[in-house]
């Protein structure tokens, strides 16, 4: 798991698993600057209502 692919999944389908909401938390510290970027931009959309907490049928 990458928060590459965590970002692109929830902004695909506009939501993210409480699975990989808890990764990015166990993983934050050793995010590099990039990687750091990414999970902001995902704590906005997720602010700002566009991503939600839930999960997704597969």
């Amino acid at each position: 798991m990458s928060i590459g692919s965590i970002f692109l999944a929830s902004l695909t389908s506009g939501i993210i698993t409480s699975e990989e909401f808890d990764w990015i938390t166990f993983h934050q510290p050793s995010f590099t600057r990039t990687e750091e970027a990414a999970a902001i931009r995902l704590g906005r959309l997720i602010d700002s209502g566009l991503i939600h907490l839930g999960c997704r049928l597969i």
